[in-house]
This record gives structure tokens, C-alpha cells and sequence, in this order.
């Protein structure tokens, strides 16, 4: 085992001298991460020299290694490269030629190294140059003769201890200069007018980065800039004092400063500024203020910006009070002001604001997004002549029309991020182009809404919570799809329904929604007509059917039958017997027939002469009974129990058909009754007999009595005769009929 242990690390021993042998400390490494662009991006790669890449590459950036020398075969064969990074590196010397093969480069950065000095050989064609860091301690006059012209030069000379004048001084012209010198504002400020007075010229702008301005020293350097006529000057990550801000007013009186940048700002006095009451500063016409640890910009030096044109305060921790203070409480002090920012801060009151603007007779863009409203004033009141106002993010939940009155010149109107239901009234803004209103809590808007906006071009209405009704689904479809005057500029993914449930997340334009949820008047319209006609064809076609005769009769009849069963139970129980009184016929006939059954089939059946020769020839018989509904129906009783009880207590059922049996209503229910009563196992009848009294066809009955109609195919029939001499055999087939039963018995 020790053995083997031994093994391993020889091994490994020998492994790791043969890899240092084969690339030995120093040896150049190659890059291989370029694009098709030919970008090179070799930062983070943990090189020691400067690695091997393609000869072709344009941009080549070192930056974040660990390289600490270049030497002049490094760059050799990139006469092609433009921008060259070597930030944030540990260089501290560079061969005198290390540059001499980069003819194309247009860039180069230095900063964040170990140089404490620079050559003296410099590109010609060179335009952007950052250097210096921690290390840069000096800087003397031809370090820079090389380079002929800067569009852009950046210096970190934060520990910077000896400058010779005109070091910088040999570049011109001079597009732009960043200065860090926050230890010779502090300690040398000497040496820091002699930079500035360097790199000061009336359009180069100039930026100062990471200073501390405590007193009236630390702002002497600035007289450098003073005297040259600075128009453009932006301050980065700097503390200063009261003091100090009365004493830059001061030096710069009477300069025609134009522009005034400063973000990241820390002021450390408490706004008593008295001191610079009679200075002149009307030339500023852009000041723009950011990222500012302050709470209130004191009033007594607006005079100071009375010819401002650009004031941005945005991202700072005014309030209400601070605003009302710094805008001298809407006075119109800043009469030229034309855009203001105060976007981002603490402020609470609509009102408050739009009482600081009113007097604004030339603001034309106004943004106070991004702030706290918690309360919609009844009335506000804004300059007329407003062309941009954003109101953003600011928890509105409404726009009323005396909020904004009309605003006749305004194009463009942003109110995302509220709380807004519908869009705001059209009218109010007769020239408005381009409207924002997104993450609102919008349902819907339609064609008419938009029409309202005589002028508008643009909208961005995506991300609210969208009630994917048809009309809207359609219109919005149009709009996608270019088919309305305003174009969506925010896109079609921004709009996604909200509500009905089923459609949630789902975008509009890919909705596909039926005719039944789309058209549902008129579905619904087409279904009842549908249905309608076939209710109105299926009752016409029951109706040819009969059908509604057949439920009607058999209801009657089960309510009938019902009733008849209950009496024969009452029955039973008082005599203890089902027995009824019997008739041989129950005869069903038309009152207009009424005068044939009395006069002569009652008589002749009720009543036999002694001479009836039916009589002698059967002996003596008992008369024959009949159920007649004038005389035997029980009054007070429902007709259809009478006819019931009349057909269940008779032997027979005679039906004395004519042309009035056939219309009479009463005889139809007494027929259609006989006609279930055939069907009934406890019928007490056999089949009916029917009688003709006038010639009278199959075809003449109802289609409906379809049982009639088979007995008169399939059974005899009694025809009243014309010719008297065939009564009396029609009398006797009668009675033979009625009597058929008796006869079988005996």
C-alpha cells in the first residue's frame, strides 16, 4: 500500500514538471472567444499575459485579468484592432512600442492599473482614452504628445500628487473630460486648477466625479473653469456644504453656463444659500438633479434659475411642503421653466403640484410619475400649454374631467401603473397622439371610446385585466391586425384576457369565441323560431295524428275509471257485494237523433206489443232495459262518471251513428269511451252494436276512433231501412243482438 502511495505521487510529480516544462510561467495563452463580429471578450479569464487571439479581431477586451506587463511583441500583427480594454488589470509597465503596430485604434482603456506613470508613445488616430487609478501619482507634460485629438477622455486621478502643467493641455480639440481628483480637491488645489485649466474649453463638457466640496478652498479650482466660459458642467458622487454651493455660485456668476448636471449628491448644510442672492445664473436652461440626498431646494435661490428651462428633481425625497418650497409656492419664478421632472419622490397631493406648475406659462412636459397620490382633487388646474404629462404609477383611480380640464396642445398622455377602470374622457384632449395606460385595471374599451381621441395615433393599453367579451375580442382582433386608425404600439402579447375564467391568460388575439357566446340575441332568436316551428309542426303532426285525443280520452277515462273504482269499494263495504243494477244496452246516441230513440227504438224495446211475433215465437221474455243519459244519468254527478258507470252497468253499448253522432261532442267522448271500455278486462259489455240511421261510410268516421272504424270493416252492422217492410226484421235483429248472451245461456 506504501507502495503504491509512493507510485501516485511520483507520478504526479513528474506530471506536473513535464506540464510546466511544455508551458513555462510566461508563456502566452490563447483566446479563442470571438463572435462574428469579431469581438473578442477575454475579460475574466484569469490571463497573466496578454493571450494569442485571431489577427482579425476589431475588439479585444482584457479586461479583469491578472496581466501586469505588455510588451511590444504582444499586440504585434493586430493592425486591425479598435478597441482595446485593459481595465482593472495589474499593468505597471508597458514597452515604450507596445502600440506601435495598433495603427486602426480608436479606443483604449487604461484605468484601474498600477501605472504611476505614462510613456510618451501614443496613437495618432486614437479617440476615447480612459487611464489612471489607484496607482496614478503623476503626470507630466508629454506623457500625452501622441495623441492629437480625444472625442472623449477619461481620468482617475484620485491620488494624483504632482501634475506638470499642459500635460493634458496638448490634446485638442476635446470632445468630453471625466475627473476623478478627489484627493487634490481635498489637499492640492493647485494641482487641481491646473487640470481644469488644461481641459477647460467653452464646448467641451466637463465632468467631476467622487469630490468633496466642504469650503470656500475646495471650490477655487473652479475659477480655472470660470475663466475659460464652461457651458457644460455635470457633477458625479459629491458631497458638498453650504458653504461650498454659495462659493460655486459665486465663482461662476456671470458664466454662461448652460447646462448643470449633478447625480449622486449628498448636501450636508441646511439650505442657506443667502450668500448668493445677487449672483447671476440666468444663462442655465437645463438643470437636472438626481439620486440628491436633500429634502428641500431652498427658495431664495430659484432667482439664481429664473431663466431655467430643464429642472429634473426626479428620484429624491421631496414632499409636498419641500415641492411647495422649492417652486416658491407656485409664484411663476421659473418663468421659462419647459420641463420638469419630479418624478420618484414622496409627494402625496395632485392638488399641491398642479398649484406649483399653474403659473408655468411655458412648461410643455411634465412628468410626476412614480409617486404616492392618495386623494383625487375635485379640480386642478395645469398649464394649457402641456404637451407631455406623465402621471404614471400613481395609484389613480379615476380620471375626472374637472381633474384635467381640457388641455388643448397636448400629445402625449402616460397614466400606467394606476388604477384607472376605463379610459379617460377623449374630449379633454383634443390633440392628443400617443396614449399609455397600461397595468390599470381596465375591462374593456371599444371602437366609440377611441373615436373620441379626435387625433390619436398610438396606444398602449396591454397588461390590465381584460374581460374577453365578443365586441371587444373583434375590435381589438381589427387593431392587431391594422384595421383601426390608432395603431397597439405595446404589442399583441401585452393584451391577455383576465375574465371568463375559461379564457384567463389566454391572448386576445388568439381567442376564438362561437356564435352562441357572440350572437346570442341572435341565436338565440334562430333557436325559439327553430323551435317554435318545429313545436308548430310536431303539434300539427300530433294533431293529424290525433294525439292530443288519445291523452285527453285516456286521462278522462283513468280519472273515470279511478272514480268508478272508489264507488265500487264504497259498495263493497256498506254490502259486501261489487253488484250493480244491470242494464241490456246503455244507447248513445245525438240529441238531434233523440226523436228516433224515443219514438221508436225505446218503445220497441222497453215496450213489445202482444202481436210481436219475436214474442210468441221465444215465449215469454222479459223486456229489454235501456241506459238512456236524459233519463238515467244520475244528476249532480260529473257527465264522464255517469257515462263510466252507465257503460260498466250495461250488457251492450248501442250507438245510433248518423252525421250528428259523428259532430257531437258528447257522443265522441261516449264512443271513445266504449272504445277504451273494449280494452278494460273488467268491462262488463261485449263488443258495441252499431246502428245506422242514414247511410254513413267507414270514411265518414274520424280517423281518430280507429276501433270504430275496424268494427264497421270487420263487424255487421244495423241499417235503419227506408222501406217499411224491412223494420220489422230489423226490430228482430236487433233484439237478437241485445239478447245474444241470454239465448247462449239457455
Amino acid at each position: 500500500m506504501v507502495q503504491m502511495t509512493n507510485l501516485y505521487f511520483t507520478l504526479l510529480f513528474v506530471y506536473l514538471c513535464r506540464g510546466q516544462r511544455s508551458n513555462p510561467d510566461g508563456e502566452r495563452s490563447s483566446c479563442d472567444h470571438c463572435d462574428q463580429w469579431l469581438t473578442c471578450n477575454c475579460s475574466h479569464g484569469g490571463f497573466t499575459r496578454v493571450p494569442i487571439v485571431t489577427g482579425r479581431a476589431l475588439t479585444l477586451d482584457l479586461s479583469f485579468n491578472d496581466i501586469t506587463v505588455v510588451t511590444s511583441e504582444d499586440l504585434t500583427g493586430h493592425r486591425r484592432l479598435r478597441v482595446l480594454s485593459l481595465h482593472g488589470n495589474g499593468v505597471a509597465t508597458i514597452h515604450p512600442s507596445a502600440f506601435d503596430s495598433l495603427w486602426s485604434l480608436e479606443e483604449l482603456d487604461l484605468s484601474d492599473n498600477q501605472l504611476t506613470a505614462l510613456n510618451d508613445k501614443w496613437l495618432v488616430r486614437l479617440r476615447r482614452l480612459a487611464l489612471g487609478g489607484p496607482a496614478l501619482e503623476k503626470l507630466k507634460r508629454g506623457d500625452l504628445s501622441g495623441v492629437t485629438e480625444l472625442d472623449e477622455l477619461t481620468v482617475h486621478g484620485n491620488n494624483l500628487t504632482s501634475y506638470e502643467s499642459g500635460a493634458l493641455g496638448d490634446v485638442w480639440p476635446l470632445g468630453r473630460v471625466t475627473l476623478s481628483l478627489h484627493g487634490p480637491f481635498l489637499k492640492n488645489t493647485t494641482l487641481a486648477s491646473a487640470v481644469l485649466a488644461d481641459v477647460t474649453y467653452p464646448e467641451t463638457p466637463l465632468v467631476l466625479e467622487d469630490l468633496h466640496l466642504i469650503g470656500n478652498e475646495s471650490v477655487q479650482p473652479f475659477r480655472e473653469s470660470a475663466r475659460r466660459r464652461v457651458r457644460k458642467m455635470a457633477f458625479n458622487n459629491i458631497l458638498v456644504s453650504d458653504e461650498a454651493i454659495v462659493n460655486f455660485l459665486v465663482v461662476m456668476d456671470g458664466v454662461p453656463l448652460t447646462s448643470l448636471f449633478m447625480d449622486g449628491v449628498t448636501l450636508t448644510g441646511e439650505g442657506r444659500w443667502e450668500g448668493a442672492k445677487q449672483t447671476d445664473l440666468k444663462s442655465i436652461d437645463e438643470f437636472f438633479v438626481r439620486n440628491v440626498v436633500v429634502y428641500v431646494m431652498p427658495c431664495n435661490t430659484s432667482h439664481l434659475l429664473s431663466s431655467l428651462q430643464y429642472l429634473d428633481l426626479s428620484d429624491n425625497l421631496l414632499t409636498d411642503l419641500t415641492l411647495a418650497e422649492t417652486m416658491c409656492n407656485g409664484d411663476g419664478t421659473m418663468k421659462d421653466l419647459r420641463v420638469l421632472n419630479v418624478s420618484g419622490n414622496a409627494l402625496k397631493s395632485l392638488l399641491t403640484v398642479s398649484r406649483q406648475v399653474t403659473k408655468l406659462s411655458k412648461l410643455t412636459h411634465l412628468d410626476i410619475s412614480r409617486t404616492g397620490y392618495s386623494s383625487m382633487p375635485e379640480a386642478c388646474s395645469w398649464p394649457s400649454t402641456l404637451r407631455y404629462l406623465n402621471i404614471s404609477g400613481a395609484k389613480l383611480t379615476t380620471i375626472t374631467p374637472s381633474f384635467l380640464l381640457i388641455m388643448p396642445v397636448l400629445r402625449e398622455l402616460h397614466l400606467s401603473g394606476n388604477k384607472l377602470l376605463k379610459l379617460p374622457p377623449g374630449w379633454l384632449f383634443p390633440n392628443l397622439q400617443t396614449l399609455t395606460i397600461q397595468a390599470n385595471t381596465l375591462n374593456r374599451f371599444n371602437r366609440a371610446d377611441l373615436q373620441s381621441y379626435r387625433r390619436l395615433q398610438d396606444l398602449r393599453a396591454g397588461q390590465n385585466k381584460f374581460a374577453c367579451s365578443c365586441d371587444f375580442v373583434y375590435f381589438l382582433k381589427s387593431g392587431i391586425k391594422g384595421g383601426e386608425d390608432v395603431h397597439l404600439a405595446d404589442g399583441e402579447e401585452s393584451y391577455v384576457c383576465d375574465s371568463p375564467l375559461y379564457l384567463q391568460g389566454e391572448p386576445v388575439g388568439q381567442v376564438q369565441l362561437s356564435i352562441v357566446v357572440c350572437q346570442r340575441v341572435l341565436f338565440v332568436s334562430v333557436s325559439c323560431g327553430v323551435a317554435l316551428f318545429v313545436g308548430i309542426l310536431l303539434c300539427v303532426l300530433l294533431w293529424r295524428l290525433h294525439a292530443f285525443w288519445y291523452v285527453k280520452m285516456t286521462w278522462a277515462w283513468l280519472r273515470a275509471k279511478r272514480s268508478s273504482m272508489r264507488r265500487r269499494r264504497r259498495r263493497r263495504d256498506r254490502t259486501g257485494s261489487e253488484e250493480l243494477p244491470s242494464y241490456d244496452a246503455f244507447v248513445s246516441y245525438s240529441e238531434r237523433d233523440a226523436s228516433w230513440v224515443e219514438n221508436f227504438l225505446v218503445p220497441e224495446l222497453e215496450e213489445p206489443r202482444e202481436n210481436d211475433e219475436d214474442s210468441v215465437d221465444q215465449g215469454t221474455l222479459r223486456p229489454l232495459t235501456l241506459c238512456l243519459h236524459k233519463r238515467d244519468f244520475l244528476p249532480g254527478h260529473w257527465i264522464v262518471d255517469n257515462i263510466m258507470s252507465a257503460m260498466e252497468r250495461s250488457r251492450r253499448t248501442v250507438f245510433v251513428l248518423s252525421e250528428n253522432f259523428v259532430q257531437s261532442d258528447w257522443c265522441r267522448y261516449e264512443l271513445d269511451f266504449s272504445h277504451f271500455q273494449l280494452f278494460d278486462g273488467n268491462a262488463g259489455g261485449d263488443e258495441a252494436i252499431l246502428i245506422l240511421l242514414e247511410p254513413l261510410s267507414k270514411d265518414d268516421i274520424p280517423k281518430r276512433f280507429c276501433k270504430l272504424r275496424k268494427l264497421m270493416s270487420s263487424t255487421t252492422y244495423l241499417e235503419w231501412p227506408r222501406d217499411e217492410e224491412r223494420i220489422g226484421e230489423f226490430w228482430r235483429s236487433l233484439r237478437h243482438a241485445l239478447r245474444g248472451e241470454d239465448q247462449n245461456d239457455d
